[in-house]
């Protein structure tokens, strides 16, 4: 009820007053405290000399970021420029053996990168997840495949196979986690797609040209076996009008996007500020809400300028990878929470929907998350930060559907159907304010740390309540109206299109 209600247009005017007066108030005190703490002795390692010539530092905190747009970005380039030329000679000569020849070109490259023994190290694991698919037995290919994920996430396992890299580099740990990781991945969902479609008899050949496509081999995004090989499949490719043109668009959007955090890091010191709770803890509560805030924004921008520059090459090749995580600004559902579309569709297509079903019922629907992030867990590593961040989200999976079963029961149900559509949305979004907090708190812990996450709830909850309470509740209620507005804005948007794409 209230879904699809819209509101009157001077009450969302003042909704988005509201907000933007509050993210520019917020946005001051951070700005502010950037300037005061640039020379602070704590922020030495991490703030560094900028744009000397205007005397702005820059936040370089971290350290992933930092060697992807400096020392590493020509390798980046030169190694996705070149796929991209291989990919378009082979188009242009044997189109019907492109997929044989990105295969053989990722490989070239991650031997070139890692060194011939990890090479072959995954290729031992590509075998293994192969030959378990050929017994047919779902059961056992997700296991040997949580296995072999367990083997690159624990000692003393993971150190032995790290060994089979070859040199040391500066991103050297973080390409090994990734291709390794990913590895597994590609080669359980091959080898569940096996089992569930036996008649199609795929091979090793299909494997290894589905693990080895470079744009997704380090960083993702994972599609499942399944997509990929029916899209490569494909001998002539077509693209749709106007696809090339949102190529561009999206390559252009990477780059501002790049531009754009490399200017805001030279104002706001986000990364930093954090690791001095001292200093953090002088902030005013605005300025405090808006760190945690723009933490989980930065995080997701990171996400969506590595899959948007990975996508944009896999789409030259005529396929349709996985989509850039929805921005945390329009998430006010744990059920829609995500920093990588890919394992997320992963983790609900062999996992999450196979346990949960229709994710209706209480029971199964407990199972089915806490299978998921129990492999979610093994995903990002065994620890207790990852442990208290798997149960935090598992638990507001789960307690959003009881939110919905006891609105659905006779009392609440039938308070709500006595209110309008407009007043219910309005309560609806109440509720949401309140989710969107409860998202931030729960991934702050990972994202940043347990301390400083404490130290947030602490300010916001406990010494800041009643007033800064309910004031970032109120905004937050109103940043929500604004997304139900503009969701509501698209759905009939498709309807339309849909009625007009009907036959008359």
């Amino acid at each position: 009820m209230g879904i699809k209600t819209a509101l009157p247009a001077a009450e969302l005017g003042l909704y988005s007053l509201v907000l933007s007066g509050a993210l520019a108030y917020a946005g001051r005190g951070l700005l502010e405290a950037s300037q005061d703490g640039a020379h602070r002795k704590a922020f030495r390692e991490s703030v560094r000399p900028g744009w000397e010539y205007i005397g702005r530092k820059m936040d370089v905190a971290d350290f992933e970021w930092v060697m992807w747009f400096t020392s590493f970005r020509n390798v980046i380039i030169f190694a996705l420029s070149g796929h991209v030329l291989f990919a378009k000679l082979c188009t242009m000569v044997a189109p019907q053996l492109r997929s044989w020849m990105y295969a053989v070109y990722g490989a070239l490259a991650v031997l070139g990168t890692m060194g011939p023994w990890y090479l072959l190290l995954l290729l031992g694991h590509c075998v293994s997840l192969y030959v378990a698919s050929l017994l047919g037995q779902p059961w056992l290919c997700l296991g040997l495949g949580l296995a072999s994920l367990a083997s690159f996430k624990l000692d003393p396992l993971i150190s032995w196979q790290s060994g089979f890299v070859t040199g040391t580099f500066d991103l050297q740990e973080v390409l090994f986690h990734g291709g390794s990781g990913f590895t597994v991945l590609r080669c359980t969902s091959f080898a569940l797609e096996s089992c569930a479609h036996p008649d199609r008899h795929y091979s090793l050949a299909d494997l290894l040209k589905y693990n080895f496509y470079l744009p997704f081999f380090f960083f993702g995004p994972i599609m499942t076996f399944d997509r990929f090989h029916t899209q490569m499949s494909q001998v002539e490719p077509v693209r749709r009008e106007g696809e090339l043109w949102r190529i561009r668009a999206q390559a252009g959007l990477s780059v501002v996007a790049v531009m754009a955090v490399d200017i805001f890091f030279h104002f706001f010191y986000i990364l930093t500020i954090p690791s001095d709770l001292k200093f953090a803890n002088r902030l005013p509560d605005s300025a405090l809400a808006g760190l945690a805030y723009s933490n989980l924004v930065y995080d997701w921008v990171k996400a969506a300028v590595l899959f948007g520059v990975v996508n944009t090459v896999a789409r030259l090749d005529h396929l349709d990878p996985p989509q850039p995580p929805k921005c945390i600004t329009a998430l006010y559902v744990f059920a829609e929470t995500h920093f990588d579309r890919g394992i997320n569709d992963w983790l609900c297509k062999y996992v999450y929907d196979h346990i949960g079903g229709e994710h209706s019922e209480v029971i199964p629907e407990l199972g089915a998350t806490v299978a998921t992030f129990a492999i979610t867990t093994l995903w990002l590593g065994p620890c207790d930060i990852v442990y208290l961040w798997s149960f935090l989200n598992c638990f507001g999976l789960n307690f959003e559907l009881w939110v919905q079963k006891l609105a659905e029961s006779g009392p609440l149900a039938q308070i709500e159907a006595s209110l309008s559509e407009q007043m219910s949305r309005r309560v609806r979004a109440l509720f949401g304010a309140m989710n969107f907090w409860a998202i931030i708190m729960y991934n702050l812990v990972s994202l940043n740390s347990l301390e400083f996450t404490e130290l947030v709830a602490r300010r916001l909850l406990l010494t800041g309540f009643p007033q800064t309470t309910l004031a970032i509740l109120f905004v937050t209620y109103c940043g929500v109206q604004l997304v139900k507005e503009r969701e509501r804005t698209l759905a009939l948007e498709e309807e339309q299109k849909q009625d007009k794409e009907k036959p008359e």
